[in-house]
């Protein structure tokens, strides 16, 4: 059974920076790419960042300079460093494996002063 779980969300002031982890279990993991979505209050799910498994990642617009996806194979780990957050950033995050129907149940990160 796959599970994601997510770790590392929290209560930052703006320009602050948190690294967000998902551990999964329960898959061969080096084999998928991985994605992070957040959802923000009255707006709908939204990708953030991906990594496939031959390491390319991709970044929205929003958040490239800003933001970094990485992932760690031999600890089936996948990360999101964010850096210079700010109050838009507020949202729960989410682990997602591309094109499968499993989601972690998500990290809530607030921006606020």
């Amino acid at each position: 059974q796959v599970q994601l779980v997510e770790s590392g969300g929290g209560l930052v002031q703006p320009g602050g920076s948190l690294r967000l982890s998902c551990a999964a279990s329960g898959m061969i993991f080096s084999i998928y790419a991985m994605g992070w979505y957040r959802q923000a209050p009255g707006k709908q799910r939204e990708l953030v960042a991906s990594i496939t498994s031959a390491y390319t990642t991709y970044h929205v617009d929003s958040v490239k300079d800003r933001f970094t996806i990485s992932r760690d194979n031999a600890n089936n780990t996948v990360y999101l460093q964010m850096n210079s957050l700010k109050p838009e950033d507020t949202a729960v995050y989410y682990c997602h494996v591309p094109g499968t129907g499993y989601w972690g149940k998500g990290t809530l990160v607030t921006v606020s002063s």
